[in-house]
């Protein structure tokens, strides 16, 4: 009887060890695949930054300025 009841112990703790390396196994997939749709979106994000300070830079070329002011006359006083 208390060989039965052991046997009973080794089996439920050996299913309880093998259902939560289930649990951490999933959650450590799923965590990995959260962090890589992050860095996804952080690599978007910097590439989109990169284009809107292109199309800054090219919007206030130093050359194009200088032609503006050039081709303007200065005020008559």
């Amino acid at each position: 009887m208390v060989s039965r009841l052991c046997f009973i112990y080794v089996i439920f703790w050996l299913v309880a060890v093998l259902v939560l390396s289930i649990f951490l196994r999933d959650a450590n997939y799923h965590m990995f695949y959260e962090s890589r749709v992050c860095q996804g979106q952080y690599n978007q994000a910097v590439r989109q930054l990169w284009q809107k300070q292109l199309e800054l830079e090219q919007s206030i070329n130093p050359t194009a300025i200088l032609h503006s002011l050039e081709s303007t006359e200065p005020p008559q006083p």
